[in-house]
């Protein structure tokens, strides 16, 4: 039976952040599934600098469909979850299913991946206290408050939860994600 991981997100997500592990975890073996509040399809966006900008802009990006609805996802099919940034956290974190999809991960201390805005969702259902973690950097305020240690970094690793800053660091995100995936749930 192949490993299943779950991908969580929503319109107006980071391209890159969720279609990098969604194609590198399929390359590695395992089975990926993405769900949003909806199955339909998802419009993601690309979030870049330009001069002269005081933060990142934001342009349409891909397109692309989800596989289930946070409802009809049960978590204990799963080996591990991803949770992409972009705009997708800001209102997916009220989203009651997927706060108790979010919390069936960190009981059963199954790997978890997050980047940029995507530790907001984390941080809703109170699974980064006393724990180490990175995000895009605007929100080391958000993540002091829900009690982690912020740390500026490509990747932090603190036990199963696989923090980085955004789609600039896919790669050191993805070897040590796939450190942890092996050590926790090897692809049979």
């Amino acid at each position: 039976m192949t490993q299943k991981i779950l991908i969580v997100t929503g319109d107006a997500a980071e391209s890159l952040e969720v279609l990098y592990p969604y194609q590198r975890l399929r390359e590695e073996g395992y089975e990926v599934h993405i769900a949003a509040p909806t199955r339909k399809t998802l419009r993601f966006v690309v979030h870049d600098f330009e001069p002269g900008f005081d933060t990142y802009t934001e342009k349409p990006g891909y397109t692309w469909p989800a596989d289930l609805a946070f409802s009809e996802v049960d978590p204990g099919e799963y080996v591990a979850i991803v949770i992409p940034g972009g705009r997708a956290p800001e209102y997916l974190r009220n989203d009651p299913e997927l706060r108790k999809i979010l919390k069936s991960f960190f009981d059963t201390d199954k790997p978890v991946a997050q980047i940029c805005h995507g530790p907001l969702l984390t941080a809703a259902v109170d699974a980064l206290r006393g724990r180490r973690v990175t995000a895009y950097p605007a929100l080391e305020q958000d993540m002091q408050a829900a009690g982690a240690t912020f740390q500026d970094a490509e990747a932090v690793v603190d036990g199963t939860l696989v923090s980085s800053r955004a789609w600039p660091d896919h790669s050191g995100w993805m070897r040590e994600f796939l450190t942890v995936l092996r050590a926790k749930a090897p692809v049979t």
